[in-house]
């Protein structure tokens, strides 16, 4: 048996029904597809109503709020069932516990003004494997500036899906030890309070760096350098194996032998 006149490729474990004639098997056959796609809409909109508006690829991604959780909506259309399987599985394991995928339609067949209405709908981005849009369809994802796209090869495919996911990941941040310098003397100024007289052990230095006070190895405080002199000339920075005079940000309680300890967070490039 022969059956002709799709408009795109049956998915698996769908009904067959036969009608008495064409005409009643094309109305029944649009009110479903209306139907169907009622429902996808509905879903859509439910779960975008819950972790906020999907993202397209080409976004540029917002830092996600501690406890959120993202969400990459796809359409994806593959030029045979198994590929669009393959391709659905593929994606599936991109996901993290930060941001996940959801496939707001999924099907075999050329990408069509349906799938761009869809998109529209959904802010989702249609992604083609082996697939292509025809002109009307171009033109409709222009006008509505839905994101489409198309791929050969399917590792491609995926390292631009990651990319995007890295993407929408909130940073990750080190700390890294930039300084180390022990008080050796106190210094009252005028108007200004106490200086540390410092001598650098380690690293550099620098005006305006973040700090830890330690006594004993315990730290006792937390700040800034509010200024930074080198004899009586301010400084921007002193590296190792020099003094310096040292003033911190709301603390007084220096002591000799304290240690003053700098740093800064790096961001973590995501892999």
């Amino acid at each position: 048996m022969r059956v002709l006149g799709f408009n795109e490729p049956p998915s698996a474990g769908d009904e067959f029904r036969v009608t008495k004639d064409q005409a009643t098997a094309r109305t029944i056959g649009e009110l479903r597809a209306n139907s169907k796609r009622f429902r996808e809409q509905r879903s859509t909109a439910s779960v975008m109503g819950h972790v906020g508006a999907g993202a397209k690829l080409e976004d540029i991604f917002e830092q996600i709020q501690s406890g959120g959780t993202a969400t990459l909506n796809l359409i994806v259309k593959a030029d045979v069932q198994g590929s669009l399987e393959a391709v659905t599985e593929s994606l599936r394991k991109l996901e993290r516990d930060e941001v996940k995928l959801s496939f707001v339609h999924r099907a075999v067949g050329g990408i069509t003004e349906n799938d761009v209405q869809l998109a529209a709908a959904s802010n989702a981005t249609i992604i083609g494997f082996n697939v292509r849009p025809d002109r009307k369809s171009r033109e409709a994802a222009e006008r509505a500036d839905v994101e489409i796209r198309t791929y050969e090869i399917i590792y491609k495919l995926l390292e631009d899906v990651e990319s995007a996911i890295v993407g929408m990941l909130a940073p990750e941040f080190e700390e890294v030890i930039t300084g180390e310098a022990e008080v050796r003397q106190i210094f009252t100024v005028p108007k200004i309070g106490a200086i540390a007289g410092c001598y650098v052990r380690s690293g550099v230095i620098t005006r305006g760096s973040k700090v830890r006070f330690l006594r004993d190895g315990v730290i006792i405080w937390k700040g800034s350098i509010t200024s930074l002199r080198r004899f009586k000339d301010d400084a921007r920075e002193v590296a190792a194996g020099y003094e310096c005079g040292i003033g911190l940000t709301n603390n007084q309680d220096l002591r000799p032998g304290d240690v003053i300890e700098t740093f800064e967070e790096r961001e973590i490039p995501r892999t």
